[in-house]
């Protein structure tokens, strides 16, 4: 029997072999392979846990070896598979009764009966959960392990991955007895295919095959009244996950509409959860009574964030803001209070859709598939461009405050958005079922067509899906010579009508859609212009 237990370490982790030698010498337990402080701790809860749940700890010598030896382990997750080899190694020297010989947990020969065996212990051999046991044993399963001994909170986690048999222990007693036990394992039952509909919130409704959660009243944009462009491109943003930014006095609802964004997010598709699961579960957020994420991620950070906080990183290269928002949203409000080095980060992950961390000599490599949403006021007074305000700011102050941004941060930005304190204030709000009937036109069509949201259109599928008819193309034409539209900034505006059009179910875009999609892009008569940032 081969015991392995998993090493947390970045987006992939790595899988580690336990093994145990028991010897003659003075009775001590060693534990080799770069363990750290809590790995090393374990051999005292490991020797009481033993001896509390009715098993005699050996009285030879014994060492644990934890491999591949040049890679650091961390956590108290191996607290379990090195108890269980403990006594298996001590079994063994019993049947065996060979008092010159040497006793393993495993046999090297023997690599087709592998198990994976996650858990904290305490004391009294009760086991506690533990972090990334999703992501430990999709790195097993891919490996060719198909058993898994993990804590019994964890074990629903577990059973999410297909192919995988679990054993949901509470004890270390129940572990070690399910070890040689194949009939102890199970696997969760899945009707049809592997796209089980596992982790859907109950109440989800479905929009022309698209799923969307239940609406929180707080958050529904029925509670909203006026701001109708802000909501318009917010639900544009949302049927093609396109990058959006607000600007406008404080006060005006800029947030208030930002805050109510996942409400017209359809849930994760089973591909799309896999990977916000396994980030989650790595980061040690993800809920025990939710074995899966299918609720599309929404991040909020403080203004104080730091880069490390938002790219990820720390000592066990954990995941930041940006992989947490990874297939969901994330939410910058007053977003110019954010230190600038920050702001700058976002460039290359908007980009890449990933972020590759390195620390202590090791990469990994995060997802980072995120739509932005950025909420500020024009001028650090607020009242720039007010009709019934005056703004107290000095034009080198609006310029500085503006700059934080930086043009290539605000040309990856498809939609902005002015927000004034009189935008339609009297006219009724708009309720989140509403707005989603055209989200969710636009999203079926999407994944019918391409298989991916329009943001993520590279320049031969803009060629290929973004047919214009002629006056489309002129409008298109006219704006890049009038208003100094970059490439990048005319491929962001086919985009954006490419989503217009498959929300009215049109086949081409024509000019009604793509003057809609420039005028997003233009945000004419305002501080950003004024500074030629738009």
């Amino acid at each position: 029997m081969r015991i392995f237990s998993f090493s947390p370490f970045g987006y992939e982790g790595s899988l580690v072999s336990v093994e145990v030698d028991l010897r003659r010498g003075i009775p001590a337990v060693d534990i080799v392979g770069l363990a750290d402080g809590a790995v090393k701790e374990s051999r005292e809860r490991m020797r009481s846990a033993i001896t509390n749940s009715g098993f005699e700890f050996p009285a030879e010598r014994v060492l644990i070896s934890l491999s591949p030896a040049d890679l650091k382990k961390e956590g108290a997750g191996f607290d379990l598979a090195v108890a269980v080899a403990v006594l298996g190694a001590k079994e063994n020297s019993r049947e065996t009764n060979e008092d010159d010989s040497m006793w393993t947990a495993e046999s090297p020969e023997d690599t087709g009966d592998s198990v994976l065996v996650m858990g904290e212990l305490e004391l009294n051999g009760n086991i506690r959960p533990v972090r990334a046991v999703h992501a430990a044993v999709c790195t097993a399963c891919a490996g060719g392990i198909r058993k898994c001994i993990v804590p019994e909170a964890n074990a629903e986690e577990a059973r999410e991955v297909s192919g995988m048999r679990v054993f949901g222990a509470q004890t270390l007693s129940e572990a070690f007895c399910a070890l040689n036990d194949s009939k102890a394992f199970t696997q969760k039952e899945r009707s049809g295919s592997s796209n089980a509909l596992a982790g859907i919130p109950e109440g989800s409704v479905n929009i022309e095959g698209v799923l969307f959660a239940p609406v929180s009243p707080e958050l529904d944009f029925k509670e909203v009244r006026g701001q109708t462009k802000l909501i318009r491109a917010l639900q544009i943003a949302a049927a093609g996950g396109h990058n959006i930014l607000a600007y406008g006095p404080p006060g005006c609802g800029k947030t208030l509409c930002m805050q109510r964004f996942p409400s017209i997010i359809p849930l994760l598709t089973p591909d799309e959860a896999q990977s916000v699961t396994r980030i989650y579960s790595i980061a040690g957020l993800l809920p025990h009574n939710s074995p899966s994420v299918r609720t599309a991620p929404f991040r909020q950070p403080h203004q104080t964030a730091t880069i490390e906080g938002m790219c990820g990183g720390g000592p066990k290269c954990t995941p930041g803001e940006i992989s947490l928002a990874h297939n969901g949203g994330l939410f910058l409000d007053e977003a110019a209070e954010f230190r600038t080095s920050v702001l700058q980060m976002l460039r290359v992950p908007l980009e890449t859709a990933s972020i590759t961390l390195s620390r202590a000599g090791r990469t990994s490599v995060f997802p980072a598939d995120f739509q932005l949403l950025m909420s500020t006021n024009p001028c650090p007074c607020g009242n720039y461009g007010s009709t019934d305000k005056l703004c107290l700011c000095s034009a080198r102050a609006v310029e500085q405050y503006w700059k934080k941004f930086s043009s290539p941060l605000l040309d990856r930005i498809e939609l902005r958005v002015r927000a004034d304190n009189n935008a339609g204030e009297n006219t009724k709000g708009v309720s989140s079922e509403e707005l989603r009937v055209q989200v969710a036109r636009a999203v079926s069509a999407q994944r019918k067509r391409q298989g991916k949201r329009n943001s993520k259109l590279n320049a031969s599928e803009i060629v290929k899906f973004c047919r214009c008819t002629d006056g489309a193309k002129k409008i298109l034409n006219e704006a890049q010579e009038k208003l100094g539209f970059s490439p990048r900034a005319a491929s962001l505006c086919m985009k954006v009508a490419r989503t217009v059009a498959d929300m009215s179910e049109k086949f081409c875009i024509d000019e009604e859609c793509m003057q809609e999609a420039v005028d997003f892009r233009k945000a004419e008569g305002n501080a950003l212009t004024d500074m030629g940032m738009l």
